[in-house]
């Protein structure tokens, strides 16, 4: 999930499944459109909400490929 705060609500976050998100872009305000039709307006840049998404995915991937290397060591034992 990744931490994001709505317009208007600058101090209260929420989290968001990556997963959903369809596009983002700016006009003026940031708006994510998600898979379902829903659309956020949110405080944070598109580019920050895309920096966001990346590390949400590389911290993803990584946890999956420290997996992957525990069961090689079980397997090999």
């Amino acid at each position: 999930m990744i931490t994001l705060h709505r317009m208007g609500h600058e101090h209260e976050r929420f989290e968001l499944n990556p997963d959903l998100i369809a596009t983002v872009e700016a006009c003026p305000d940031t708006t994510v459109h998600l898979a379902t039709g829903a659309r956020l307006l949110v405080v944070e840049t598109p580019q920050e909400v895309t920096d966001a998404v990346r590390a949400w995915r590389v911290d993803v991937l990584s946890d999956a490929l420290s997996q992957l290397r525990g069961l090689g060591a079980v397997a090999s034992s």
